[in-house]
């Protein structure tokens, strides 16, 4: 990697606090560009460094991954990769001029997340805990869905959270999000009662975590979460591959929406910093509004009763 990459994400780390899984995406798509450009082509001579190319060098980048069908999601978070390292490129003062400013992003299909009815939270909290025979993996189930399902949170902010939050009898707890963004997160007495039967079930392992891993002073791993949520899942009549807990994140916002929630609020209990986010699920909201008034309108074709 050269040391301008290095130094990009380095600074990733250190001024945007960017978690490791992002990191690694970066370093992997500018890896990809590198390996691109030293690739022998049709202009004579050596090989232009990282921070030598021009815009046709990004142009030929981008019509390289339509050859190769990679989908435009994908070409699109490597143009944003390049156009964040080359922005802190030039206010290193490392280029005199950005070579992808004039190259446009391709253009993404809107696509609306996935969600889990009332009903299927329902059930995927209450059987699919229900069904471990473990106790204790049992309990952590119940405190994990809970929480995922009535505070919204990300899962890396769910498996970060301190024992120590719990507690305390209060009833909002500190979550440190995206980009290091702290926000009050209100918790339920539901969701408070299954945190604390867990606590007091582990009370004599010494771990600063809710939810430790195998190695307590660890907590437990996105991998370890994924196979307790797919056993619920199983075990609540629900195919594992529609739940994750990203879906249970965009479930808890559209069912507040379904009731009432305001758009702000949302965005608060969510943690996004700009509005924009948290609008994707307006277009949920449309799509089933659209697809109620289709299935039982009178005038619908697709009427029905």
């Amino acid at each position: 990697m050269p040391p301008a990459a290095e130094a990009f994400l380095e600074m990733l780390a250190a001024e945007r606090n960017a978690a490791p899984r992002t990191r690694a995406a970066y370093a992997a798509d500018l890896a990809d560009f590198v390996r691109f450009i030293r690739r022998p082509g049709p202009r004579p001579g050596s090989a232009p460094t990282l921070l030598e190319i021009d815009a046709g060098y990004v142009t030929a980048y981008g019509a390289e991954q339509a050859r190769r069908r990679l989908s435009a999601r994908t070409a699109a978070r490597r143009l944003s990769c390049l156009r964040q390292f080359y922005g802190f490129a030039l206010r290193e003062g490392w280029c005199r001029s950005d070579p992808t400013e004039s190259i446009q992003m391709p253009r993404l299909a809107a696509s609306l997340p996935r969600l889990l009815s009332e009903a299927q939270v329902a059930a995927l909290i209450e059987d699919g805990c229900r069904g471990y025979e473990d106790e204790r993996r049992a309990l952590v189930c119940r405190a994990a869905l809970e929480l995922l399902y009535t505070t919204g949170l990300r899962i890396s902010e769910l498996l970060a959270l301190p024992v120590a939050l719990f507690r305390r009898d209060t009833p909002m707890v500190m979550v440190r999000g995206k980009g290091g963004r702290e926000r009050l997160v209100p918790i339920s007495s539901g969701a408070r009662s299954a945190a604390l039967a867990l606590i007091d079930h582990d009370r004599d392992l010494e771990t600063p975590w809710l939810f430790p891993g195998r190695n307590p002073i660890r907590p437990l791993t996105r991998q370890g979460f994924d196979k307790i949520l797919a056993q619920a899942a199983l075990h609540a009549g629900i195919d594992p591959a529609l739940v994750s807990p990203h879906v249970l994140r965009h479930s808890f916002a559209t069912h507040l929406l379904e009731r009432g929630a305001d758009l702000r609020a949302l965005q608060t209990l969510l943690g996004h910093a700009d509005i924009a986010t948290t609008q994707i699920y307006t277009h949920v909201m449309q799509a089933r509004l659209r697809q109620v008034l289709e299935t039982h309108h009178p005038l619908s074709q697709n009427a029905t009763g």
